[in-house]
């Protein structure tokens, strides 16, 4: 009797570990290509023992034939790398907006190496993902993602087959939405571009041999800074809020 419960105890703990284990390998702030996945395997551990006291009774009970075994663990790994590869698609924000940041300023040939994605980046990228990053473990943000991982088990149950249609649908969703916060991150530097590039078409209309690119560039990267220096507090609440309406999502299933 002792043993079986024991077991029993045994694979909750393992069937929650593996959703937990592969979503933090993809979840942002704990999966960035300086976090070592030893250590995010090893953060999933207390994270699934916290979770198997509560989630326990809502389990499976362990499937007797190899081949069920491995259908459920195999279920429950797509689902939690589903959970994180939608959290990071709100990460995709920040990407699309210094993109636009970087070819509307004229830095966008400045590309150095952004440690968030362990390849070249922008400079307006690397700025907007680093302080999003900050700002989510200073905020506690971090407990979010954890809270919707843990509430993903009402709408997605352990047990269930996953459903790759709503899936599909649901990062779709977040893909678009998350380009259309990018670009509404760079709105501010876009109108500010738009009104300068207009300005610097006047002045080349009124003096023909005026060299207006060389003498308006340094101006232009100068505006640059100065709006993302202005916006930046405003864009990353925008991106926030979309951070926390894709955890609602998940949470909601």
């Amino acid at each position: 009797m002792l043993s079986s419960l024991l077991v029993a105890d045994l694979f909750a703990l393992l069937l929650i570990f593996v959703r937990t284990g592969s979503a933090l390998m993809v979840l942002p702030g704990f999966a960035e290509a300086y976090v070592s996945p030893r250590i995010r395997l090893l953060l999933a551990l207390p994270v699934s023992l916290a979770l198997a006291g509560p989630l326990a009774p809502a389990l499976p009970a362990m499937p007797a034939e190899p081949l069920a075994l491995a259908r459920l663990l195999g279920a429950e790994l797509v689902l939690g790398l589903f959970l994180g590869t939608a959290a990071r698609f709100a990460f995709a924000a920040l990407h699309v907006a210094g993109t636009v940041l970087a070819f509307q300023s004229g830095l966008a040939a400045a590309a150095i190496f952004d440690p968030n994605e362990a390849t070249q980046g922008t400079l307006p990228g690397s700025l907007l993902t680093t302080t999003a990053l900050v700002l989510l473990f200073v905020t506690d943000s971090h407990h979010l993602l954890l809270q919707a991982l843990a509430a993903s088990y009402v709408g997605l149950p352990a047990g269930l087959a996953p459903p790759f249609g709503d899936m599909a649908e649901l990062l779709t969703r977040l893909l678009g939405e998350a380009f259309a916060v990018g670009v509404r991150i760079a709105a501010p530097l876009l109108l500010v571009s738009l009104l300068t590039y207009l300005a610097m078409g006047v002045l080349n209309r009124l003096m023909p041999t005026f060299q207006v690119f060389f003498i308006a560039l340094p101006l232009q990267i100068l505006a640059a800074f100065a709006t993302i220096m202005l916006s930046l507090g405003a864009g990353l609440l925008v991106f926030f809020e979309l951070l926390e309406n894709a955890l609602a999502l998940l949470a909601g299933g």
